[in-house]
C-alpha cells in the first residue's frame, strides 16, 4: 500500500480532499497531518475516520523531527500539501504565524522529502522514481487584475498581503527544489473555493451564519470586489489529476470561470435562504447587509485562466455557481 501524506487535511479543502482520496484509492494509505488550529475540524472527516487506509496524526509541519519520523515509519511516497495559514485579515493583524507556517513549514516538508527520496541533486533513490510533492497555492500571489484579463501561469507575482506574500514565497521554494535538486514537484494556484465544511470566518459561511442568527451581514467597501469562485470538490478533482498526471516542475491554475462580486454572492445566498428558511417577520435576509470599512490592501479583482489544466489534463468543473451555491447553502442549513 502506497503511503501519501496530506497536510492540513482537517481544513476546508483538505477535509473535502481526504475522504475523496480515501474512497477513490483504496490502494493508498492516506496519512492526514494537521495541527488542529482553529481552522481544523475532525468532525469534517467522520465519513472516513474508520477507513482501513486512513490515518490521522496531529502535528505541526514545522516540526522536522515529526516529519522525518512520519516518512521513515510509513515510507511516504507522495505529499499533497494544503497546510497553511490562510485568512487575509489574520495575516494583517498577526503576520508571524503566516511566515512560520507557510514558508518554514513548506521548506521543512520539501527538505525532508528531498532527503528521503533522493541520494543527491538530480539523483533519485532506486524505487522512489514515482514519488511526487504537490504544493497547493492561491491566485492571490498574482496580485490584482483590472476590469479585464486573467491570471495565467506566466503572470508575474505581485502579492498584496502578508498571507499572499507567504504563499508566493512557498511557491518559489517548491519550484527551487525542482530546479536545484530535480525533485518531482507540481504546483497549483486556485481561485476562491466554496462548498461544504468551510470555516465560518470565510465569506459564504459567514453570510449564512449571520443571516440565520439575525445578525448584520458585513460587506467590505462597496461590495464590488470580484473573485472567481470554484466549487471545492471540483478543486479536489483537479488536484487528483495534477498529482497523478501533471508534468513535473509545472504549475497549473485552477479556476471555476465563475466571476462574482461580493454583492452578487450575498444576493444569491439571501435569495436561497428567503426560500428555504424564511424569516418569521417576512423580511428578506438582504435587509441585514451592512457595508463596513474596506480592509487594507484589498485586491479588486481576481480571475483565473485554467486553459492549461483543461487542455493538458482534460479537467472540467462539474459545478457552475448557480448549482454549487445551492448545494453549499443546503449543506450549511443541515449542518450549521
Amino acid at each position: 500500500m502506497k503511503s501519501v501524506l496530506v497536510t492540513g487535511g482537517a481544513g476546508f479543502i483538505g477535509s473535502n480532499f481526504v475522504p475523496y482520496m480515501v474512497a477513490k484509492y483504496p490502494q493508498y494509505k492516506i496519512i492526514n497531518l494537521d495541527k488542529l488550529t482553529y481552522a481544523g475540524n475532525l468532525d469534517n472527516l467522520k465519513e472516513c475516520e474508520n477507513a482501513e487506509n486512513y490515518m490521522f496524526v496531529q502535528g505541526d509541519i514545522c516540526d522536522r523531527a515529526l516529519i522525518e519520523k512520519l516518512f521513515e515509519e510509513n515510507d511516504i511516497r507522495g505529499v499533497v500539501h494544503f497546510a497553511a495559514e490562510s485568512h487575509v485579515d489574520n495575516s494583517i493583524s498577526g503576520p508571524q504565524a503566516f511566515i512560520e507556517t507557510n514558508v518554514l513549514g513548506t521548506f521543512t516538508l520539501l527538505d525532508v522529502a528531498r532527503k528521503y527520496w533522493m541520494d543527491a541533486p538530480h539523483q533519485v533513490k532506486a524505487g522512489y522514481e514515482d514519488c511526487r510533492f504537490h504544493h497547493i497555492s492561491t491566485d492571490e500571489v498574482y496580485g490584482a487584475l483590472g476590469d479585464t484579463g486573467y491570471f495565467t501561469e506566466k503572470t508575474p507575482y505581485d502579492p498584496s498581503s502578508p498571507y499572499s506574500s507567504s504563499k508566493a514565497s512557498s511557491d518559489m521554494i517548491a519550484r527551487a527544489y525542482h530546479r536545484t535538486y530535480g525533485m518531482n514537484i507540481t504546483v497549483s494556484n486556485c481561485s476562491n473555493n466554496y462548498g461544504p465544511k468551510q470555516h465560518p470566518e470565510k465569506l459564504i459561511p459567514k453570510i449564512v451564519s449571520n443571516a440565520l442568527s439575525g445578525k448584520n451581514i458585513p460587506i467590505y467597501g462597496d461590495g464590488k470586489n470580484v473573485r472567481d469562485w470554484l466549487y471545492v470538490l471540483d478543486h479536489c478533482k483537479a488536484i487528483d489529476l495534477i498529482y497523478h498526471n501533471g508534468k513535473s516542475g509545472e504549475t497549473y491554475n485552477v479556476g471555476g470561470h465563475n466571476e462574482k462580486n461580493n454583492l452578487e454572492i450575498v444576493d444569491a445566498i439571501c435569495s436561497i435562504l428567503d426560500k428555504e428558511r424564511p424569516q418569521a417577520n417576512g423580511k428578506s435576509y438582504k435587509d441585514l447587509v451592512v457595508f463596513v470599512k474596506d480592509r487594507p490592501g484589498h485586491d479588486r479583482r481576481y480571475a483565473i485562466d485554467a486553459t492549461k489544466l483543461t487542455t493538458e489534463l482534460n479537467w472540467k468543473a462539474d459545478e457552475n455557481f448557480a448549482s454549487g451555491i445551492v448545494k453549499t447553502v443546503e449543506w450549511y442549513l443541515k449542518n450549521a
